[in-house]
């Protein structure tokens, strides 16, 4: 299947892209730079549009009506001229509703959208947060993020002010699985995308706060508590990792492991997720130091001493957050005994090097 991505080289757009390229769809990329033929080529092609394109902030107030509204007309006309039913994903916002341009030119292409005659899905998407935001521009999340990473001040009106986020890969996954659907017969209600984080201000900059120091600390693994908090904290180590270091993320049949941070200083962090029943590791280590903390799920972790054969086992849940260290020539694993997906954070004394591993495999329990 063919999906163009409009906006392809926005925050939502690359996660998307990223996603889609992963998942095995051929991803048509269309982006503020590109030409209005290269736009109607794609749509001649395209199975399914996800659009992304759009203006949020800007001094010329007729650029929202251009980059939103006149945009968002310009794909369904050129969709009905081709005679072409493509369904349509459209990324909205809650504040579609204020008196402002950027609400008004939003609501125009909402319209525009369902009075098209085609299969549309509209996103009223609330506060969107994630790694490779834009600081300083229109997400106070990631100013936060960039700001405390990089020992800048940050300025907070009303610390008790509560906003509403939603996480960037959840909002590329609720699109994927409207994508993956039989019948695609598009929605007349305003669509939004769960779960959605309620946090304050105060409670947001106050947590960054904590992630800094518990990173730069001997422990290096803040204790996490629930799924928001995961997400906050994989998304403050993109701006607090600014040494060049490029961040591997790869998925299989047992689950997926991603790069988080990376550092000389202060060794790496990665989120190691798997599916239930499944058990990762069999190896050991000589020097590095590890520590792992699972976050969300239920994991038995098993360490062997390769020399003696004395077994450590520790059972673990995100429920009630704990640090485990592994410890040198033993060899060790993580299963995931409970009924959903585990997230486990772990912690290793050094940058990972193919040529300098420090790894053998080795059977834990035998």
């Amino acid at each position: 299947m063919k999906v163009l991505v409009t906006g392809s080289n926005g925050f939502i757009g690359k996660h998307m892209c990223l996603l889609l390229n992963r998942k095995g769809y051929d991803v048509l990329k269309y982006d503020i730079n590109d030409n209005e033929d290269t736009l109607t080529s794609y749509l001649s092609n395209a199975d399914f549009i996800i659009h992304l394109a759009g203006v949020n902030r800007n001094e010329d107030k007729e650029s929202f009506y251009k980059g939103n509204a006149d945009l968002t007309k310009k794909i369904c006309d050129t969709l009905i001229q081709l005679k072409k039913n493509t369904p349509i994903i459209m990324s909205s916002s809650i504040r579609v509703n204020e008196d402002t341009d950027y609400a008004k030119s939003k609501r125009m292409g909402e319209d525009y959208l369902l009075s098209s005659g085609l299969p549309v899905y509209i996103y009223r998407l609330n506060n969107v947060y994630g790694k490779w935001c834009r600081p300083n521009y229109n997400s106070v999340c990631a100013t936060f993020c960039y700001n405390i990473a990089h020992d800048l001040d940050i300025y907070i009106r009303d610390k008790d002010y509560v906003i509403t986020f939603n996480y960037v890969e959840d909002v590329c996954l609720d699109f994927l699985r409207i994508i993956k659907e039989d019948n695609h017969l598009g929605s007349k209600d305003y669509l939004s995308v769960n779960p959605k984080y309620d946090c304050s201000l105060g409670r947001l900059a106050d947590l960054l706060y904590y992630f800094k120091k518990e990173i730069t600390s001997n422990r290096h693994l803040p204790l996490i508590h629930n799924e928001f908090e995961l997400k906050l904290f994989k998304t403050f180590c993109d701006y607090f990792s600014d040494e060049g270091y490029s961040f591997n993320y790869s998925e299989d049949n047992r689950g997926s492991f991603e790069e988080l941070f990376k550092s000389k200083r202060y060794g790496q962090i990665s989120d190691n997720m798997a599916f239930p029943g499944i058990t990762k590791g069999g190896h050991y280590h000589t020097y590095k130091e590890e520590v792992f903390e699972t976050v969300i799920g239920e994991a038995r972790i098993t360490q062997r001493n390769i020399k003696n054969n004395d077994l450590i086992d520790v059972f673990v849940s995100g429920d009630n957050p704990t640090l485990v260290n592994i410890i040198p020539y033993y060899t060790h694993q993580i299963s995931n005994i409970g009924d959903i997906n585990s997230h486990t954070i772990m912690w290793i004394s050094e940058i990972y090097d193919e040529k300098t591993p420090d790894s053998f495999k080795e059977e834990v329990i035998k």
